[in-house]
């Protein structure tokens, strides 16, 4: 498993509510790379909530949005936009978990719109939210021009 390097942390007016690391009201998910799974560990909090203690369904279709899109930077090398994204709640995730884990693979390719399987499960290991994000991938050229760098990984160590 490998550390992913954010390529946008030093971008002029980026304050992105799912990644950026420096904004006050987002998620700051961090994410890593193993095998053809992009992976996001991330600690929920109280005020992430819906009903007391329950992760707020909204915020859960964010992070897999969020953990879909970083399959496009890291997998694809481009960038995209969500078209479509559908989410089946399983089973209620507490914002008491020590830590959940999302983790998405690219299924289907098919021209420029990427299909990604994402997953959600609580701290035991349980699935408790799946989702399926459709995205509509810019060309590489495109993707530059928009000032997209690549992704890369933090050095090639592997980590856990």
């Amino acid at each position: 498993m490998r550390k992913i390097k954010n390529p946008w942390t030093d971008k002029p007016g980026y304050d992105c509510f799912g990644c950026c690391p420096d904004n006050p009201l987002g998620v700051s998910m961090e994410f890593f790379e193993d095998g053809d799974d992009i992976v996001c560990f991330w600690r929920p909090q109280p005020h992430y909530q819906g009903w007391i203690d329950t992760l707020h369904g909204g915020i859960q279709a964010t992070l897999i949005d969020e953990c879909a899109s970083w399959v496009v930077f890291r997998k694809l090398q481009t960038t995209g936009v969500t078209s479509h994204l559908d989410v089946k709640y399983r089973k209620s995730i507490m914002t008491t978990e020590p830590q959940i884990t999302i983790r998405a693979r690219l299924r289907e390719m098919r021209r420029n719109v990427a299909f990604i399987t994402v997953t959600i499960e609580n701290s035991n290991g349980e699935l408790c939210t799946e989702g399926e994000a459709t995205y509509f991938t810019a060309t590489p050229d495109k993707a530059r021009e928009m000032g997209f760098p690549g992704c890369e990984t933090v050095g090639d160590e592997l980590l856990f």
